[in-house]
């Protein structure tokens, strides 16, 4: 088995989900500067440089977390890397999770990269955490991301307010 065989953690029929690797850091920094991206995630551009940046994400790569863990989406067709799902704030008492995505790289939405991605998502961790609920905070003005998830079966709770952001809180429930 290959290294990267034994990364994967998921593959649909447009992409992998896979573990992240050190050689992603460069398009996780250029996203994470790219002022709009930043806007989907109701955050601002970071302004650090490429080393510090390494240097900060270094230990989440090598010591993941139960609680929280991003993993790499790829194009399974050019192993490019494309964007990150990740899920948090895992709750086992409860058996729910947050879960968030960034399809980083803009030649790829709108193509049913993020679909696909939250459907294989979905299953892995309802089935790997033995979740019942999975739910998400996006955006109220992000109609693409919010059909994107209502595709994957999440529903509508209500809206929530944190700090200036009004957010729409979906979520799916374990059949």
């Amino acid at each position: 088995m290959t290294i990267q065989e034994e990364a994967t953690v998921v593959s649909g029929t447009l992409v992998t989900i896979r573990e992240k690797f050190f050689s992603d850091l460069e398009s996780d920094y250029k996203w994470r500067r790219d002022p709009e991206l930043a806007a989907f995630d109701a955050s601002t551009p970071i302004r650090s440089s490429f080393d510090s940046y390494k240097k900060m994400m270094q230990s989440q790569l090598d010591y993941p977390e139960k609680k929280r863990r991003t993993y790499a989406i790829e194009d399974k067709r050019t192993s490019r890397h494309v964007g990150n799902i990740m899920y948090y704030d895992y709750n086992p008492l409860k058996n729910e999770t947050e879960i968030g995505i960034t399809i980083g790289d803009r030649e790829y939405w709108s193509k049913g990269f993020g679909t696909e991605t939250i459907n294989l998502f979905v299953d892995y961790l309802f089935n790997e955490l033995n979740l019942r609920k999975i739910y998400l905070h996006t955006l109220v003005w992000n109609y693409r991301a919010q059909r994107c998830f209502t595709k994957a079966g999440f529903v509508p709770v209500n809206e929530v307010q944190r700090g200036a952001y009004n957010f729409l809180l979906m979520e799916i429930i374990r059949e």
